[in-house]
């Protein structure tokens, strides 16, 4: 730790809110700041975000040591087309694979299914001549000619980006090399991106659709990165500015300007890596993480202190809920699963007269009808205001005013009304609704995990995660919950519990018998030397550096794999019998059996090349000042309004109790407690909830 920059922030981009954490390295205080999202500007919101919690705790820009950024930019610029024009060049004959995608259907009985329209239209989709052996020799050399005719007939027709995948380049990328040779030649302004480079993996439909996500964001994030940075540096923070990626590590802001894709999650994964430090704290290693902000609520399993990892993750599904349904990435990903909808989701009645909520949010701009910035159709922050679980004169502690009364104009007209119920009765109808969906999708996505969950800890975070948190536990069969001190900005937080990281992936699809272990040995070790130059060039000591192997394999016909983590002492020796039983050990995991008579071949190889996990002592500081108690205030739960005490979070202590009816209260979220709950303040400050 320097000295001299002992002072740390953490940033994360929600569709809502900007949410801020001020860490001081010297004693662990910690110190929380939450502003409106800028949408057309994100970097705004940052800046002017960082700028008032340095200034509200007299803390010195040039005494910051790092800036740590997590955003939605990159999925919200996917799901909302708000990249920019991209090409695609492929093999002769493949154009067309990006929009055919694979055989499968996410729902085989809807005739009138649909799937994503593809971000490159046909028109800016082109094949050149040339084509790979699946070993990668060269069947047909690259034709140079009519490739500079593609190239320039993709610049003419609007491209300004380019995604380059041509068929078994991730066995041998020399066309593709050749193809980004020959485009800075005829079209130098086009950003480049080759599936070589990003994501050398079998797949020619996912891979393809990785390279083009990531070449359609790629001038966009560049260019929000470019201001991000300029304004950092303008208002005198001239550490290094970090990102999170979707695996839960972090990067300098070079690596990840290149490799945007890979923080379509960034946000998200922040919230699980504060969970899992929160659960730790609590003595709980098996959690159910609930992350519920203004747009989405996520879940994502914790066993044994570690999240679940994916190399799959869909984004812009047409059918929010139903796998398949999006575009494929195949970067790596704390697993987790979204199950419902946020603070600033949208409710209304459907033709059947269901009440249905979301997948489209108010966010910052207009905002909840409470909010009073224009938005007036209802959303559940509004639903939770009319039923008392929000105080309209503390939100934010205090810094935003919430209007009760366009909130219950909303709530009537839009729920109330066509259901013939009065507009508590269709807030109360409204918050149900979320509940109930939001732990069935928990309960089936523990379920497809091979999990039974009831002995699950769970730990809310997001601003409007507490206040649904304790009747989802109980749909759940939760024996207990984990509220920690500042839930609605742990994803910030998170951030700076996060190693610097970067995972790289290769494939070598071969049978493990016939596997050419010399040339897995040099590659592995090529992996690593570049991943060890990624994090020292972060400032991480070489002595510092730890690296984890895994592996990618199934039994041969499958059309699908099983990642194991993988001891490199039995590659150095050559020892099939050792990788043949990682393998089975995590299918079975998974399976609960496994195949001991069918051969196993291997597909793919990632290497992890990390620094330290940070030790944080934490020292939450006190915000409040007085007693707990703040009075009380009337609450819903379910048969009628109730009396419930209202405590001032950053007045409780350890060992202080509160039974339920309660709201606990503190600048980003309201914890709210049920009757026949019991909150306990342990020593970490979480307040551990038990039910009777």
């Amino acid at each position: 730790m320097n000295p001299e920059r002992p002072w740390q922030i953490g940033v994360d981009i929600g569709g809502t809110f900007t949410d801020f954490v001020l860490l001081d390295s010297r004693d662990g205080r910690l110190f929380n700041g939450k502003v409106l999202t800028t949408p057309q500007a994100p970097e705004r919101a940052v800046l002017v975000g960082i700028a008032q919690l340095l200034a509200q705790h007299d803390v010195a820009p040039e005494a910051v040591r790092h800036v740590i950024h997590g955003t939605t930019l990159v999925a919200n610029a996917l799901i909302e087309r708000r990249g920019v024009p991209t090409g695609f060049l492929t093999t002769e004959g493949f154009r067309d694979v990006p929009e055919i995608g694979t055989e499968l259907r996410h729902d085989t009985y809807d005739l009138f299914m649909r799937r994503p329209d593809p971000l490159v239209p046909r028109r800016l989709r082109l094949g050149v001549p040339e084509r790979l052996r699946a070993d990668g020799s060269v069947l047909t050399p690259l034709d140079e000619d009519a490739a500079r005719a593609a190239i320039a007939a993709l610049r003419d027709g609007g491209a300004q980006a380019l995604a380059i995948c041509l068929l078994h380049a991730f066995r041998n990328p020399v066309h593709e090399h050749r193809l980004a040779a020959l485009a800075r030649q005829v079209a130098p302004d086009l950003a480049l991106c080759l599936s070589s480079d990003l994501v050398p993996e079998i797949g020619e439909y996912e891979r393809g659709t990785t390279t083009i996500c990531n070449a359609y964001v790629l001038p966009v994030f560049e260019r929000y990165l470019a201001r991000l940075g300029e304004g950092l540096r303008g208002a005198g923070l001239t550490g290094p500015l970090f990102l999170m990626l979707s695996d839960g590590g972090t990067v300098r802001e070079d690596v990840a300007a290149r490799h945007p894709i890979r923080l379509v999650q960034s946000g998200p994964a922040g919230g699980v890596q504060a969970a899992r430090l929160i659960g730790q704290s609590a003595g709980a290693a098996d959690i159910l993480c609930f992350d519920m902000g203004g747009t989405t609520a996520k879940a994502a399993l914790i066993e044994a202190g570690q999240p679940e990892r994916s190399l799959d993750f869909e984004v812009s599904r047409v059918d929010r809920f139903r796998k398949g349904s999006g575009f494929p990435l195949k970067v790596p990903v704390i697993e987790m699963i979204e199950i419902g909808a946020g603070g600033g989701s949208i409710a209304r009645v459907d033709r059947l007269g269901l009440i249905r909520v979301g997948p489209d949010s108010a966010s910052s701009d207009p905002g909840p009808a409470c909010y009073g910035l224009g938005g007036t159709l209802p959303t559940v922050t509004d639903a939770d205001l009319l039923l008392g679980y929000l105080a309209p004169d503390r939100f934010l502690g205090g810094d935003m005013a919430l209007d009760v009364a366009a909130a219950e104009r909303a709530i009537a007209q839009h729920v109330g009304a066509p259901l013939g119920l009065s507009a508590i009765e269709a807030a109360w109808a409204v918050h149900e609704t979320v509940n109930q969906s939001m732990a069935q999708a928990a309960s089936v996505h523990a379920l497809e995990k091979a999990r039974r969950i009831e002995g699950y800890a769970m730990v809310p975070i997001g601003g409007a995660g507490p206040v649904h948190a304790c009747a989802i536990a109980r749909k759940l069969g939760l024996a207990k919950l984990v509220s920690p001190p500042g839930a609605g900005v742990a994803s910030a937080f998170g951030f700076l519990a996060a190693p610097i990281a970067f995972a790289h992936l290769r494939a070598m699809v071969a049978p493990l018998a016939t596997l050419d272990l010399d040339a897995l040995r040099a590659m592995l070790a090529a992996m690593q030397v570049e991943g060890a130059a990624m994090v020292a060039e972060a400032g991480v000591p070489p002595a510092q550096v730890e690296t984890r192997l895994l592996a990618a394999m199934r039994y041969a016909g499958q059309g699908y794999q099983v990642e194991a983590a993988i001891d490199a002492a039995a590659v150095q020796a050559g020892d099939r019998v050792a990788l043949r039983a990682a393998f089975e050990a995590e299918y079975r995991r998974l399976y609960g059996r496994v195949e001991a008579t069918l051969p196993v071949e291997v597909v793919g190889w990632r290497v992890i090349v990390a620094g330290p996990t940070p030790k944080l002592e934490l020292a939450t500081a006190p915000t409040g000042i007085g007693p707990a108690g703040k009075g009380h205030r009337r609450a819903w739960f379910g048969e009628g309004f109730v009396e419930a005490a209202v405590f001032d979070r950053a007045a409780l202590r350890p060992g202080d109790a509160i039974d339920g009816p309660a709201l606990v209260e503190e600048r980003e979220s309201t914890l709210v407690l049920p009757p026949g709950s019991t909150a306990l303040c342990d020593a970490a400050l979480n307040l551990v909830v038990t039910f009777t």
